[in-house]
């Protein structure tokens, strides 16, 4: 019996050509029946032209036998990402950023990460596309060059945080007066790490059946650490007053009369508005899970359990169609409703396997569930069904406490890096984050991240130490 060759059938950049073959020597595939590789197992003995002729003939085996053969042996390091995308417009100020193409190191294709995001503009549009076209590259300069991937990953979060602030300074600078919810989603590999200011929301449904929170809200309704830090920090936190003193509508804050307590943009609104994130990382199991990121024309319409439920089991592009409509016949169109559904699951699946229906467990719910705005960080956190790892959490919105404290002065130079806006300053332009009215050694104010004078006054304004109305630079 001969070994027959099955030509390679996997082609693109980088894989083999359709003429092209791979040889590996001792691997055959054989294509027959039990009887006839039984009878050549069964031959112990060759002549030695039998021999010489298989050593010089090297056989080729097909590029999908050998890979195969790996992925039954060993790991795959970076799982299948599908998504879908679906939305309705009311009013025309949601918009979606979609990048499979990322690259820590440019140039290198093994660097790669996906990005989803949703921006929620409101009064006007200038915000969302802003930030859509500028929070990624700001988010990126904040990384230190050089990193490997489990370095890039645990800077990122502290990254996060400086991209969005400034990207809110730069828009503050042209002087209009929109806004934008953000939910900024970086996928890599098996990490997943959510950053978001405002009521758009990302959710988790794993294969465990457990429909995890990856975001909070920052709704004055519904936050009330959020109330009373704006109250705090100098605002007034109240509904509209109709004919004959009568409250009506969701809890706002003063002035501006935005019932968000964090969003990027809102030059009109008291800076007490913050566009520093809430963040989150977790590391999925080799099982996958699937993300929903949405509006709020989604969320004022299903809880997280129902718009995972109504689409377990359908691949990514139908699901995100379904979650819209669902939404729309339980609300109606009151509000632009925007959908993205990613997929993250294993090399060789095609869709996400139906979660097996369980009874529901509140307990568990409420463990992994649960909005937490204290950090995990230095910490790690497997969630009650052992399928989610979670790997970071901090929602503070002092920003002291987000940038950490590893940005030493570099004192042969005499030049800081602001954390904040990346630009090299000399040391007598700026001040240690640390640092407060009155010199302290408590404080450890020649300790870092340094902010240049402009981003300390965008901090000192978000904590209520001046003035509320944002400077404009024209």
């Amino acid at each position: 019996m001969k070994a027959q060759l099955i030509p390679p059938q996997v082609y693109g950049p980088g894989r083999t050509e359709p003429n092209s073959t791979i040889y590996a020597p001792q691997c055959l595939q054989w294509v027959g029946n039990e009887d006839s590789r039984n009878a050549g197992t069964k031959s112990t003995e060759m002549s030695q032209t039998e021999v010489s002729q298989m050593k010089q003939k090297q056989l080729p085996v097909p590029l999908g036998t050998l890979i195969g053969r790996e992925l039954r042996n060993i790991k795959v390091e970076k799982p299948t990402v599908k998504y879908g995308q679906a939305a309705l417009a009311k009013k025309g100020e949601d918009y979606f950023l979609i990048q499979l193409d990322c690259q820590r190191v440019p140039g290198n294709p093994s660097t790669s990460f996906s990005l989803f995001a949703i921006f929620d503009g409101h009064n006007g549009i200038s915000a969302a596309i802003f930030a859509k076209e500028n929070l990624l590259n700001n988010v990126l300069s904040a990384i230190p060059q050089g990193l490997g991937r489990e370095e890039w990953l645990q800077a990122l979060p502290r990254a996060l945080v400086a991209g969005f602030v400034k990207t809110d300074i730069e828009f503050q600078q042209r002087g209009e007066t929109s806004g934008t919810t953000v939910t900024f989603v970086v996928i890599d590999g098996w990490t997943v790490t959510v950053a978001s200011v405002g009521d758009s929301r990302c959710i988790l449904d794993t294969q465990g059946g457990v429909v995890s929170l990856l975001t909070v809200d920052h709704r004055l309704e519904e936050n009330v650490e959020e109330r009373e830090r704006v109250t705090a920090s100098g605002g007034e936190v109240g509904r509209l007053n109709v004919f004959g003193g009568n409250e009506v509508g969701p809890l706002r804050c003063w002035p501006g009369g935005l019932c968000l307590s964090r969003s990027i943009g809102d030059t009109d609104v008291g800076e007490f508005i913050v566009p520093i994130p809430h963040v989150k990382q977790v590391k999925l199991s080799n099982a996958g899970g699937r993300l929903i990121i949405a509006s709020d024309g989604i969320w004022d319409a299903l809880s997280s359990d129902m718009a995972a439920q109504c689409c377990r089991g359908l691949p990514s592009e139908l699901a995100a169609k379904l979650v819209v409509k669902e939404a729309l016949r339980s609300r109606g169109l009151k509000d632009d409703t925007t959908c993205l559904v990613v997929d993250i699951i294993p090399y060789d699946h095609l869709v996400m396997l139906p979660t097996p229906k369980k009874k529901h467990n509140s307990f568990t719910s409420r463990i992994f569930g649960k909005r937490s705005q204290n950090s995990t960080k230095g910490t790690t956190k497997l969630s009650a069904v052992g399928v989610v790892e979670e790997l970071f959490e901090e929602g503070s919105a002092m920003l002291s406490e987000r940038l950490g404290k590893d940005f030493p002065l570099d004192s042969n130079s005499g030049i800081f890096r602001c954390a904040i806006c990346q630009v090299d300053q000399p040391s007598s332009d700026g001040l240690s984050v640390n640092s407060g009215q009155f010199f302290s050694l408590a404080s450890k104010p020649w300790e870092g991240p340094f902010l240049c004078a402009s981003c300390r006054r965008k901090k000192d304004a978000m904590e209520g130490k001046m003035a509320n109305r944002p400077a404009v630079i024209a």
